[in-house]
């Protein structure tokens, strides 16, 4: 019979706040569970081995049981440190958006998402690797879109359904999509998209990031497509996230 008041779990570190006088509350999302909190008890002392272990974006490997009201982290053990993160305020500010982007849309023990999970810790990966993080966050945006269940409509039109052409488009949040010049006219709160743009935005919903790793953008059409993808988020979760605010900061 498996023991349920203790289990391992794969997480990445999204955000860490003080905790009584010597603890540390995690905010985590777990390959297995989700998005959970866990405690780490000790973890703000000097000498605390799991204190390293522990810090946002921080892929690891927990061992977890189970205390009155939260989780508490009984071991610790580093899976992918990502320091470049913490040593670029740039690398940091992107790091800092996907995950505000998954906590958002994440609701607590809603129960693990291996695909998601692994597109974090990719995404990750390439903020840390690449020189720009223009390609890799575009990707996450397209991708985990996908993964919670708002797939903006870019192949016909999202009002009449008719198949889009190659001419500039309107986009719209409420209806999640792409709507074609005719339908464009009579309809309200509306955004214009490049045929540019949308190609671009299409290739990353439907490609491998090895093929998607391709696009070479010019930088107004980069301009583009950050800001149609923030307006969508902002229409979805009803508020303006904090992060890209940060990013224009670090610029």
């Amino acid at each position: 019979m498996t023991d349920f008041r203790s289990f391992r779990a794969s997480a990445v570190v999204l955000r860490h706040a003080d905790w009584g006088e010597a603890d540390r509350l995690l905010t985590l999302y777990t390959r297995e569970q989700g998005l959970i909190r866990a405690v780490a008890k000790g973890a703000r002392k000097i000498n605390s081995r799991k204190a390293g272990h522990l810090q946002p974006f921080t892929h690891v490997t927990l061992q977890l049981s189970k205390g009155r009201d939260l989780l508490i982290v009984t071991q610790a053990e580093t899976v992918n440190a990502f320091l470049p993160l913490h040593e670029n305020l740039t690398k940091t500010s992107h790091a800092a958006y996907i995950v505000e982007l998954l906590y958002r849309f994440s609701r607590e023990e809603e129960g693990g998402n291996p695909a998601l999970f692994k597109l974090l810790t990719d995404t990750l990966e390439r903020i840390q690797n690449e020189e720009s993080a223009w390609l890799p966050i575009r990707y996450f945006e397209m991708r985990f879109l996908d993964a919670v269940g708002f797939r903006p409509q870019l192949f016909e039109c999202a009002n009449c359904g008719r198949e889009i052409q190659a001419e500039d488009q309107f986009f719209s949040a409420t209806a999640g999509g792409v709507i074609c010049p005719r339908c464009g006219l009579g309809l309200p709160n509306l955004t214009k998209i490049s045929l540019e743009a949308l190609k671009y935005l299409r290739h990353f919903q439907r490609s491998s990031y090895r093929d998607a790793a391709r696009a070479n953008p010019p930088p107004e059409v980069q301009k583009e497509t950050e800001s149609l993808m923030q307006a969508y988020f902002t229409y979805l979760l009803e508020r303006k996230l904090n992060t890209p605010e940060f990013i224009k900061q670090v610029r």
